[in-house]
C-alpha cells in the first residue's frame, strides 16, 4: 500500500473512537479531562469557574486539546501547550486553529515557550492503514530518510515492509512530517513538540524486542523535530513509558530530552514531581502536570 496521508485514510486505532470505552483508554492527558468534565456537566458547574491557584501564577500553563473542542477556556496563563493530534497518532485535532488563536494570549513569563506543540504517538505496526516498504518517504518529493538501523526494505512483492527496527524508524519520521506539515501547523519550525507516549495508543507488545522497535518509532520522530523544530521532549508517566519503551540505551536518541511528567493531581503534587528522575537518562523534569476542574494545568519546574 503507498503511503496516504491521514485526510483520506487513518490508521486502524482510529476505529475506538467510536466508543466512549476505548475512547477513556487513551491515557491521563485525554481521559482524566473527559472524565472531571462529565462529572462537572452532571452538576452543572462549568469547568472554567475552579480560579487555579494564585501562587507561582508566572510558572502556570494549561494543555488542551480535542477534548475541550467548542468549551470555554480559562484566559491563557504563562505558557500553552496544544495538542496537534486528535487523541490517536495518525488524526487530527478538529480545533487546532481555534486553540492556537486562544493560545497566542500566554503571557510566556515562565521558562517555558510561550506557546508549544504535543502529538499522539504509536507503532501499529502492519495494524495501521500504512506501513513503510523502504527509507523513501513520498511526502518529501522521493526523499531517502537516513536509518541508523540500516535499510527498511519490503521482500519482494510485498508492499510493507517487516516490523522491525528499521521500518519502525521511518514511520515515526513519517508521523513527525505529517504532524509538521499536514495538519495546518503555521509556521511548524518555530515550535517546541512534546511526544505524548502513552499505553492508550497501539504499541507493539508481547516480542522480546517489543521495545525496542517503540524505541525506534520515538527516535524517528524525535530525529525529524531536532532537524526541523524548534526542539522536542517526552510527556509521559514513568509506567507508562516503562510499558512503552523499557530501558532507553544511553547512545539513543531519547536520553537527555525534556520529561513532561504527568500524574499529580494537585499543585503541590505537581511542585513535588519536579524532583522526580526523568524519563530517559540525563532528561531534566522541565513540566508537570495536573487536573483541576476538567482542566490540564501544567507547571514550570525552573
Amino acid at each position: 500500500m503507498s503511503y496516504q496521508p491521514d485526510a483520506t485514510v487513518q490508521d486502524a486505532e482510529e476505529t475506538t473512537m467510536k466508543n466512549f470505552s476505548a475512547r477513556v483508554r487513551y491515557g491521563m492527558k485525554t481521559a482524566c479531562t473527559v472524565l472531571v468534565v462529565l462529572g462537572l456537566a452532571a452538576t452543572g458547574m462549568a469547568p472554567v469557574s475552579a480560579t487555579p491557584p494564585s501562587s507561582d501564577k508566572d510558572r502556570l500553563g494549561n494543555d488542551v486539546s480535542w477534548p475541550q473542542c467548542n468549551k470555554d477556556l480559562p484566559a491563557p496563563q504563562a505558557f500553552a501547550i496544544v495538542g496537534v493530534t486528535g487523541g490517536l497518532a495518525n488524526n487530527t485535532n478538529p480545533c487546532l486553529e481555534d486553540q492556537l488563536i486562544w493560545a497566542a494570549g500566554a503571557t510566556g513569563r515562565s521558562s517555558q515557550p510561550a506557546v508549544a506543540l504535543y502529538v499522539n504517538t504509536a507503532n501499529p505496526g502492519h495494524e495501521g492503514s500504512w506501513w513503510p516498504a523502504s527509507d523513501i518517504y513520498p511526502l518529501e518529493g522521493g526523499v531517502e530518510v537516513p536509518n541508523p538501523y540500516g535499510d527498511c526494505r519490503a521482500p519482494s512483492g510485498e508492499p510493507e515492509g517487516p516490523v522491525n527496527l528499521e521500518c519502525s524508524y521511518i514511520y515515526g519520521y513519517a508521523k513527525a512530517y505529517d504532524d509538521a506539515y499536514i495538519r495546518n501547523v503555521p509556521n511548524p519550525e518555530t515550535y517546541f513538540w512534546w511526544l505524548d507516549v502513552e499505553t492508550g495508543n497501539s504499541w507493539q507488545t508481547g516480542a522480546d524486542n517489543s521495545t525496542a522497535l517503540n524505541r525506534a518509532t520515538l527516535e524517528g520522530m524525535v530525529k525529524y523535530f531536532k532537524d526541523n523544530t524548534a526542539g522536542v521532549g517526552i510527556y509521559s508517566t514513568s509506567s507508562q513509558w516503562k510499558t512503552i519503551a523499557g530501558t532507553v540505551p544511553s547512545g539513543s536518541p531519547l536520553t537527555a530530552l525534556p520529561s513532561w511528567l504527568a500524574g499529580a493531581k494537585t499543585l503541590r503534587g505537581a511542585k513535588s514531581n519536579c524532583s522526580l528522575p526523568g524519563l530517559t537518562p540525563g532528561s531534566p523534569v522541565t513540566v508537570t502536570q495536573y487536573v483541576s476542574a476538567g482542566l490540564d494545568y501544567d507547571y514550570s519546574c525552573k
